[in-house]
């Protein structure tokens, strides 16, 4: 029996992103990393990104602005994959790493468009237009 959706952090597709985000901060306190603080801040701020769109999109009640969200989450999500690309022809991360989270990046971002395809089936609109 499948557990009700009743918060964002019921989502697994959140729980995932959340994953990202804690392996995108442990990689970026790496000495490698420490003194390019603009990409630090970039990637961290796309990663977080990811996280808060599923979470602001869920919260805004309806399935129209949560698929809204939903794609720009992905968008970050593919920010996030191109700011790994940077940090690995920079040698701050070692190739393990950078396939870790390329990989990482696009199974959420998988994640992503199957959710917006099974909201955008769906003939429920949201809690926002529950009677």
């Amino acid at each position: 029996m499948k557990k009700e959706i009743e918060n964002f952090e019921d989502l697994n597709v959140w729980q995932r992103t959340r994953d990202l985000v804690k392996l995108i901060y442990e990689i970026t306190k790496e000495k490698s990393f420490s003194k390019d603080y603009s990409l630090i801040d970039q990637i961290r701020r796309s990663s977080v990104s990811v996280m808060s769109n599923i979470a602001e999109g869920f919260e805004r009640g309806s399935n129209k602005e949560f698929i809204q969200f939903l794609y720009i989450a992905k968008g970050s999500c593919g920010e996030v994959r191109s700011q790994l690309y940077v940090a690995f022809d920079q040698m701050y991360i070692s190739e393990e790493v950078f396939n870790e989270g390329i990989e990482f990046c696009r199974k959420i971002s998988g994640m992503i468009s199957n959710f917006i395809t099974y909201l955008n089936a769906s003939k429920i609109k949201g809690i926002k237009f529950k009677e």
